[in-house]
């Protein structure tokens, strides 16, 4: 009897833990088939749209090139006496350069001075032979051609003595080109003759002299930069002329020169080989120092302003499948994704040339918490509760 009791307690107990395992699992299915609760939509920072006049320069790599090479080349022959310069370094318009063996010269100009009083002797001569003869004909005493060969005489002392001061003429420049002289003010190259050499009438470069005041600086755009920037100025409500740009001009290592140049001329053909237009910029450069011949800088041509432009910042642009493309929160604070056509990269980000319009409000923070079609919350991005700072991947 007793085992029997036993037994029969043994049985209800395990049916009573089988029972209770049996719910707690039925409970914690069911909790588990409860899903849990939704997150809250996610803080974004977003800005307004608008439409303002953003500048637009262009920037273009330039070289330096001198205003003007001049070649110092002998106008006489001779042996070169004296540089009075030393290579390399800056001479002033009119400073005496060289000097050439004068004394050949010196000769030449004291037998035409020479040959000069000879012939004035001569036309004196004549000159009073003539009046006497035109007297004798007067008075019948002399016959026609007498006074004939009288006048000739006459003439052809006088051609005598032009020619003469001709040759003077002559002979003094010669002796004058003994002495060279800097046509411009500018620097000297490094290598030219030495001291008692030959130089022969122009055929010998002395000298090249550059002119760095003003400077030049050569750069080119492509033909399609052209076409770009002539569709954007028949946009323009007011036409831009070369007179409306300003140049700029950036060392290599970013530093700005100090002045400002203007657009000198431009090539009017493209070129065959490179398909670019050459232009070129004029730059003040009074100390001739600041800029160099063969430097190499940056132009940014400014003057051209975009009006009614809308820029947006770079940080609010992802790039998807179908290209570029921002977040714009809807009236009904939920993100969609809109794809843009994005122009000219400014200094304040991106301008926008279709897909946005003025009035429309697109997040710039915290872009990967949000998903298209999620609500989010809006908040300014100068007023978002983390300061509007974008963290570590908020990057698209």
């Amino acid at each position: 009897m007793r085992k029997w009791a036993a037994a029969a307690i043994l049985l209800f107990a395990a049916f009573g833990g089988g029972l209770a395992y049996w719910q707690h699992s039925q409970r914690q299915q069911a909790a588990a088939s409860v899903p849990p609760p939704a997150p809250p939509p996610p803080q974004v920072g977003v800005m307004p749209v608008n439409g303002k006049a953003v500048p637009l320069p262009f920037t273009y790599a330039g070289r330096v090139a001198g205003y003007r090479d001049v070649e110092i080349r002998a106008q006489v022959s001779g042996t070169l006496l004296k540089r009075e310069f030393n290579e390399g370094a800056r001479v002033k318009e009119g400073e005496v350069l060289f000097r050439i063996d004068p004394k050949p010269y010196q000769v030449a100009l004291d037998r035409a001075r020479a040959q000069l009083a000879q012939a004035e002797a001569t036309l004196r001569q004549t000159s009073e032979n003539w009046k006497r003869i035109d007297e004798l004909l007067q008075r019948k005493v002399a016959t026609e051609k007498q006074h004939d060969e009288a006048r000739a005489a006459f003439d052809q002392s006088r051609a005598a003595v032009q020619l003469s001061q001709a040759e003077v003429h002559n002979a003094e420049l010669n002796l004058g080109y003994t002495i060279i002289t800097s046509p411009v003010s500018g620097v000297t190259r490094l290598l030219s003759p030495p001291e008692g050499s030959l130089v022969l009438a122009q055929q010998t470069i002395l000298t090249t002299i550059t002119q760095l005041d003003p400077v030049y600086v050569n750069f080119s755009f492509t033909d399609a930069e052209y076409q770009a920037a002539r569709e954007l100025n028949q946009r323009l409500p007011k036409p831009v002329t070369d007179k409306d740009l300003t140049v700029e001009l950036q060392y290599g290592n970013g530093t700005r020169f100090a002045g400002t140049g203007r657009i000198d001329v431009s090539a009017n053909r493209v070129d065959a080989q490179t398909g670019t237009i050459q232009a070129r910029a004029i730059f003040s450069n009074q100390d001739g120092a600041t800029l160099l011949p063969g430097q190499f800088v940056r132009i940014i041509v400014t003057g051209v302003t975009l009006p009614n432009a809308i820029v947006i910042p770079k940080v609010s642009v992802g790039q998807g499948p179908q290209g570029p493309f921002v977040y714009v929160v809807g009236q009904d604070n939920k993100a969609q994704a809109r794809p843009l056509r994005l122009g000219r990269e400014v200094d304040d980000g991106w301008i926008v040339e279709d897909g946005l319009s003025p009035g429309d409000t697109i997040i710039i923070d915290g872009l990967m918490r949000v998903r298209p079609g999620a609500p989010v919350v809006p908040v300014a991005a100068a007023n978002r509760a983390d300061g509007g700072t974008p963290r570590a991947g908020d990057r698209p």
